[in-house]
């Protein structure tokens, strides 16, 4: 089957494009970056014309959804497939997801089932997976062992950087921080469920909006305030404050790397090791990790995040935050170890640092499920599948 493949740098980019190639589709690779999700003139050009220079295509397919790709795809007639790995993801609010010659996946089932209305037949929940083979072709040396070797490892940002809410906190009414503060410690004693967007009004959401430094979306997106209030600001700030307190009382009573490029001076027991490539570094340290974290971004509130399934595909041990999505697809304490409070987690790091049969099982268990059932190979053929293109 012959395939546009409109790449634009994302990280799951590589991994999809080999599971294609093994997959023996006809991939065209149009590896190019847009001004604008929405409009960009030589863009649209330069995409048209590869279309037309691909007689018999069968489709367009992208990482996320991406409105421009999908206002081409409707001119085209051409079904435009795209599988949404970022949660939130603001292109979802755009009124050209309602484009007949769409077919979106999305990896959140909660997320799914949100935006499915705007277009019923043609939004599916399909979750993430991964590149096996690559991390297969990983080879640990002795060097490496003597670089990466460790009790528990955690790859990945804090969040303080990434959240926006940071950044205004000083401007809010007492009040308000107050509510937040309450709210980031109420949400942070409950996992596998999102109460965040749910308990906030449309009026406190509103009145959010005037001290946030909000960038409007576009004249024909959908914009959901509250839902925005609560994933990029009061979200980001759960996921900041949950990953500094987890991290702090692991640190206090256990040996932990963490390599992230953000700042960690909070956590001074901690062994900051700074960042990792995702690519040539990360997988090392997967497979050199007793304990390898995962700690879920709290925006995405059912699903499975792209890290799990790396963790597993690289042979790691993985202990992660309770998700009501993970027991679907792997077996709690045989494929994978999950917690619902921080006593919890340090309980069973305790057990597994000193339980090492009963661990390297379950990171085999959890290696073979992925293998078997959770590779860039297996879900893009079902995406295929279900999109009615095999």
């Amino acid at each position: 089957m012959k395939i546009i493949y409109c790449r634009w740098g994302s990280i799951c980019e590589d991994g999809i494009m080999n599971a294609f190639k093994r997959l023996k589709h006809d991939i065209v690779d149009f590896y190019r970056l847009f001004d604008s999700v929405d409009y960009d003139k030589e863009y649209l050009k330069a995409l048209a014309d590869c279309i037309q220079a691909n007689p018999g295509v069968a489709c367009v397919f992208s990482v996320n959804f991406q409105p421009i790709i999908a206002r081409l795809c409707k001119v085209f007639k051409l079904p435009y497939i795209s599988w949404t790995v970022d949660c939130p993801s603001f292109q979802l609010y755009s009124e050209t997801v309602a484009y007949p010659t769409n077919k979106i996946f999305v990896l959140d089932r909660l997320q799914a089932a949100k935006f499915a209305p705007m277009n019923p037949d043609n939004i599916f929940h399909m979750p993430m997976a991964c590149d096996v083979g690559t991390w297969d072709s990983v080879k640990v040396t002795d060097e490496d062992h003597k670089n990466y070797d460790c009790d528990i490892s955690f790859v990945g940002s804090l969040y303080s950087e990434k959240c926006k809410y940071n950044f205004i906190e000083k401007d809010l009414p007492e009040y308000m921080q107050g509510y937040v503060k309450g709210l980031v410690d109420a949400q942070l004693n409950v996992y596998g469920y999102n109460f965040i967007e749910d308990t906030l009004t449309d009026e406190f959401a509103a009145e959010f909006k005037k001290y946030a430094d909000w960038v409007p979306l576009g004249s024909d997106y959908i914009e959901d305030v509250k839902a925005i209030v609560a994933d990029t600001y009061i979200g980001y700030k759960c996921t900041e404050q949950e990953r500094i307190r987890t991290f702090k009382a692991i640190s206090e009573h256990f040996n932990m790397d963490l390599w992230t490029l953000s700042d960690a001076s909070m956590l001074p027991r901690i062994n900051n090791r700074g960042g990792a490539d995702s690519i040539r570094m990360m997988p090392k340290i997967i497979k050199c990790s007793k304990i390898n974290l995962n700690l879920t971004n709290k925006p995405i509130k059912t699903g499975l995040p792209l890290r799990i399934f790396d963790l597993m595909g690289a042979g790691g041990f993985v202990i992660s935050n309770y998700q009501t999505e993970i027991p679907e697809h792997f077996i709690p304490g045989e494929d994978i170890v999950l917690y619902d409070s921080i006593p919890d987690l340090l309980s069973k790091i305790e057990y597994y640092l000193k339980h090492e049969e009963e661990r390297l099982q379950i990171a085999k268990n959890g290696y073979e499920k992925v293998k078997e059932l959770h590779s860039y190979d297996v879900r893009l053929t079902q995406i295929l599948q279900t999109a009615g293109l095999l």
